[in-house]
């Protein structure tokens, strides 16, 4: 099978496009024809040797989210079938025309999305859900706000907060991604060059804060959050792009109760990824087969131009997601 494989630590001309050799689908697990794959920012930085693959997943070959088509089950997996069309997360090796997981793993692609929305869906939408349902315990009518609402975790955000009819405040460095997002339920854009967006989003507010934060910036960016915080608010960190240190007002943390929650979806054991599936399954593809939430899918790539896909997400160019496509969809 052709795969991106990272021929050493580097910027976008590491990623070299070869053959290797395909999987085979193990005891309960399924293989899937891969149609098209996410390219996320973890990518980006397993690439220049900064996130290292868990074990067990290829060192060599990223890739986070997927859809497409299964093509062969491993003894012991009955859940699905040869072309069965299904997407999900995985640790990494995405970017190849094959691939194996557990068939816990899997979910069935809802009927009449395409594969290309399909793959604009896992990580994106399951990484703003846990962290704003299940980990921040998001509650309809609540004030929210989402940091980098241009990018794929934060249009799904912004549509998930949307559909629990919370109030949406989001930021942004470019004025264009603030207005596109209002499309997708975005009720205040803030335009920032740094951290310094919380008497907007306060005066926004009317005074009351954000009773949940989506930071996905990192740095400074969290303890501009604290100011912006309502009583008992609640910060889910996800993103680092600002940095991995910042001063903290540790007596407001203290003064209006706020709890901070750090998350990943990568490193979790499979007890955690099979729920995660279920997830999806049971509480986004519902939302997303009733169109009450959309995919976001900003370019596609083919896969021989991953280099290119990636210098094009470290631009900070996209509008949501930018996929890469194996070849020709499967019939």
């Amino acid at each position: 099978m052709r795969a991106i494989v990272i021929r050493e630590p580097g910027g976008p001309e590491v990623l070299t496009l070869r053959d290797v050799p395909a999987p085979e689908a193990g005891f309960g697990q399924v293989r899937i024809r891969v149609e098209y794959a996410g390219v996320n920012r973890a990518d980006l930085l397993q690439r220049a040797g900064f996130y290292p693959a868990p074990p067990g997943v290829p060192s060599d070959i990223p890739g986070l989210e997927y859809a497409g088509v299964i093509d062969a089950v491993g003894p012991g997996a009955t859940r699905y079938a040869p072309g069965d069309r299904v997407y999900g997360l995985v640790a990494g090796g995405a970017y190849a025309e094959q691939l194996v997981v557990h068939e816990r793993e899997v979910a069935p692609i809802p009927a009449g999305l395409s594969s290309e929305e399909a793959a604009a869906i896992p990580e994106a939408f399951l990484t703003a859900y846990d962290a704003m349902v299940v980990q921040a315990r998001l509650q309809p009518g609540e004030r929210v706000l989402i940091h980098a609402a241009g990018s794929g975790v934060g249009t799904a955000g912004i549509q998930i907060a949307r559909a629990l009819g919370c109030f949406v405040g989001g930021t942004s460095r470019t004025a264009d991604k603030l207005e596109r997002a209002r499309e997708l339920g975005l009720d205040v854009g803030l335009l920032t060059r740094g951290p310094t967006f919380a008497a907007a989003y306060l005066d926004a507010t009317g005074g009351a804060g954000a009773d949940v934060v989506l930071e996905l910036v990192g740095g400074a960016y969290v303890a501009e959050d604290l100011r912006t915080m309502a009583p008992r608010g609640r910060i889910v960190l996800v993103g680092l792009t600002a940095g991995i240190q910042c001063d903290l007002d540790l007596g407001l943390v203290l003064r209006k109760r706020v709890q901070i929650t750090g998350t990943v979806m990568r490193a979790r054991p499979l007890e955690e990824k099979i729920q995660a599936a279920q997830l999806l399954e049971r509480n986004l593809s519902p939302l997303v087969a009733k169109r009450i939430v959309k995919s976001v899918v900003d370019r596609v790539f083919p896969l021989e131009e991953a280099g290119a896909a990636h210098a094009y997400v470290a631009a900070d160019q996209s509008f949501g997601k930018v996929l890469l496509r194996m070849g020709a969809p499967i019939v």
